[in-house]
């Protein structure tokens, strides 16, 4: 798919899911596989949900575009309730990532591997208009490397979640997390949580283990 260049549109009105720039952009249905539970980090959680069905949003739409500086990624899924509490661990939010490997082909499915990290932007719906940037070397190692230069905006209406999910192509943090630019190419991967459901951490649907391509049209 493609993230067209929109020159002069400022970072925040791509960060807004129902602006204008959004009408009429090209999006790609995307369909998500639930994560296995026998591949969760422990085993209090793979006995959890052996017998739970995982990823219960079964597609999101995926759109993309970029004004030179900043890609934005607008999310949206069918979605019957809006979950945006965080309490005592009896309820949980609705949450969103754009994963990308952070060089080469880093494997999506087991979250990288040792020296093949994936760099993630997440959004959670209990922290709307923040967000989180995120490396892992395999299951069960997310460490949060920034939360300043991720942004997500959420909104839910009518049964329907649009998320937009933005960070500046090239920033600095350590460890690294993906560089892109205008004419290249790059791979990424969609994951959703249903916090109804109470889906967290591992537990979500996913884009699959395939990555897929986007090119970032030129400025």
């Amino acid at each position: 798919m493609k993230a067209d260049h929109l020159a002069g549109v400022s970072s925040e009105t791509l960060l807004d899911p129902e602006a204008d720039v959004w009408r009429g952009v090209g999006s790609a249905s995307l369909e998500l596989m639930g994560t296995p539970a026998g591949m969760q980090p422990t085993a209090l959680i793979r006995a959890t949900w052996t017998n739970k069905q995982t990823g219960i949003v079964a597609a999101v739409d995926v759109a993309a575009l970029h004004n030179g500086r900043t890609l934005a990624i607008r999310l949206e899924w069918e979605d019957a309730s809006e979950n945006r509490s965080h309490g005592d661990n009896t309820s949980f939010p609705d949450a969103a990532a754009i994963a990308f490997p952070v060089h080469g082909d880093a494997a999506l499915l087991t979250m990288g591997a040792e020296g093949a990290p994936i760099n993630a932007w997440y959004w959670r719906a209990d922290a709307d208009g923040r967000g989180r940037q995120v490396n892992a070397e395999g299951i069960g190692t997310s460490e949060t490397i920034d939360t300043t230069e991720v942004r997500g905006k959420g909104v839910w209406r009518d049964g329907r979640w649009r998320v937009c999910i933005s960070r500046d192509l090239v920033v600095e943090s350590t460890p690294p997390g993906v560089r892109l630019e205008a004419g290249g190419v790059a791979k990424f991967g969609v994951a959703i949580w249903e916090g109804s459901r109470g889906e967290r951490g591992g537990i979500k649907a996913f884009s699959g283990p395939v990555w897929i391509d986007l090119e970032l049209a030129a400025g």
